[in-house]
């Protein structure tokens, strides 16, 4: 017997009923608000082609990495999930049989926030109103799987329907940026915008780091011998994305470690990374120049600096070799940022021209590190709760212990950072919910004024991620 799949409206919302009153009252104003995801990891493709997507598989499982890591963590193999190998060996490629896996195994997601997502994927996009099981799996696809062969669920139509104001995507120094140009040839009114994401050419430890600053300057015409021509070769990128609708970098370094290192020292750094391979400290130290490298280089262009540090990357060294980076295995280390931002800030954090925002997986740094730093430094801003933060608990602690020292207006709003298309909508709407019943505690204990809340929950929803990005 199939089970009911019902979205409740109070979702999310206090549970004490005048509480709970008020979160209704704010979220009616910002449930409608356009979404600004001024961070994230669509592919631009799906826009420049606008064509239909391939199958359900395609659309929710084998690019969001939420659920597949914990798919494999049960033992469900990524061969038997369709996601693609480095070397291009074969995996299932039946999307139905993928997708039977998946609903065998849907009980999994239980109590976590991608059931959510999903459930209102399920509920919201395509109207199906029984929960995913085994045995609803079909049923499930059929219905899905209709759906994507119409208009209404390609590409553009969704970013429509979902009223997106504006999508950055996240693109690599070497990348050509056609997708980008296409978009913009096209004629279309949706706004989707790159980021500049150099890790590729500013990290020593990544294998091909030497191979890559090569391409980087023959890409740009400048002489990869020279650090002079190296720091002109990501101007011109940087020129290359803004053209394309830039307004960001990004950065996810193992830490927040900043340098300012004498031109001598630098120069003589870069040669020896540049020609050979570098220590763990010289990488660091590189890595800690080049990050007030670009927050001299974003004051000069205006481009928003984040900084995603505290993750150790791909630490499943087998699916790695097999699958490649992001593939789940990304897991949270210990941050500190007070004196690693140091140098950084010693010469740039006193510039409101430069906007650099901070996340962290670390939550024991919000409120003894980020917050008071966020607080204090004009150039500093706070990103929401991101990777496994995002979640409902997640951003309630971000609010518990961020708020009374940074306030309201030091941090970005919300972004949704996701790979997977639909789930851009259902994470708005679960931090829109969870920053309105915050709001509303505040309000029904006297801590803020019921219209202040109002002003402040439109500001979380919207104003706040497109004032900070600059959109």
């Amino acid at each position: 017997m199939t089970k009911p799949l019902r979205l409740h409206p109070d979702r999310l919302f206090p549970s004490d009923p005048r509480t709970r009153d008020i979160a209704r009252a704010l979220y009616a104003t910002v449930k409608h608000l356009p979404i600004i995801s001024p961070h994230g990891h669509t592919d631009p493709r799906w826009f420049a082609n606008d064509a239909p997507f391939a199958n359900p598989a395609e659309l929710l499982i084998v690019p969001d990495h939420y659920v597949f890591r914990m798919l494999y963590s049960q033992g469900v193999q990524l061969d038997e999930l369709g996601v693609p190998t480095v070397d291009g060996s074969a995996t299932e490629s039946d999307p139905r049989a993928i997708w039977r896996h998946f609903a065998a195994h849907y009980h999994l997601f239980r109590g976590t926030p991608s059931r959510m997502w999903l459930d209102w994927v399920f509920a919201e996009a395509f109207g199906i109103d029984v929960r995913l099981e085994p045995d609803t799996a079909d049923h499930y696809y059929d219905i899905i799987d209709a759906a994507l062969k119409t208009d209404a669920f390609r590409p553009r139509a969704l970013f429509e329907r979902y009223n997106i104001e504006v999508i950055a995507t996240t693109e690599g120094p070497l990348d050509p940026l056609d997708h980008h140009r296409a978009i913009r040839a096209s004629g279309w009114s949706g706004k989707v915008v790159t980021a500049y994401r150099p890790d590729p050419v500013l990290d020593p430890d990544d294998p091909r780091f030497i191979d890559n600053v090569q391409r980087f300057c023959a890409m740009t015409g400048e002489d990869a011998g020279s650090f002079a021509g190296y720091l002109r070769a990501h101007e011109k990128r940087r020129a290359d994305f803004r053209e394309a609708g830039a307004t960001s970098t990004d950065h996810g370094h193992p830490s927040a470690f900043t340098a300012n290192l004498p031109r001598g020292e630098i120069e003589a750094l870069y040669a020896k990374i540049t020609t050979g391979p570098a220590t763990r400290a010289e990488a660091e130290l590189f890595r800690g120049h080049m990050l007030t490298e670009m927050a001299r280089m974003s004051i000069a262009d205006g481009m928003v600096m984040q900084l995603h540090p505290g993750v150790h990357r791909s630490h499943n060294i087998a699916v790695l070799d097999r699958f490649g980076k992001d593939k789940g295995g990304d897991i949270p280390t210990a941050g500190e940022f007070v004196q690693a931002l140091k140098p950084l800030l010693d010469l740039y954090g006193n510039d409101p021209r430069l906007t650099l925002i901070l996340f962290t997986l670390d939550e024991d740094v919000y409120s003894r590190e980020l917050a008071p730093l966020a607080g204090h430094y004009p150039a500093l801003r706070l990103g929401p709760p991101w990777w496994f933060n995002d979640s409902p608990e997640g951003m309630r602690r971000f609010r518990e212990r961020t708020t009374e020292t940074a306030g309201f207006y030091n941090m970005v709003g919300f972004n949704d950072d996701t790979r997977a298309f639909l789930s851009i909508p259902a994470r708005h709407d679960m931090a829109r919910r969870m920053d309105c019943g915050w709001l509303a505690q505040l309000v029904a204990e006297h801590r803020l004024e019921e219209d202040e809340a109002f002003e402040v929950a439109r500001a979380l929803a919207y104003d706040l991620a497109k004032q900070a990005y600059k959109l």
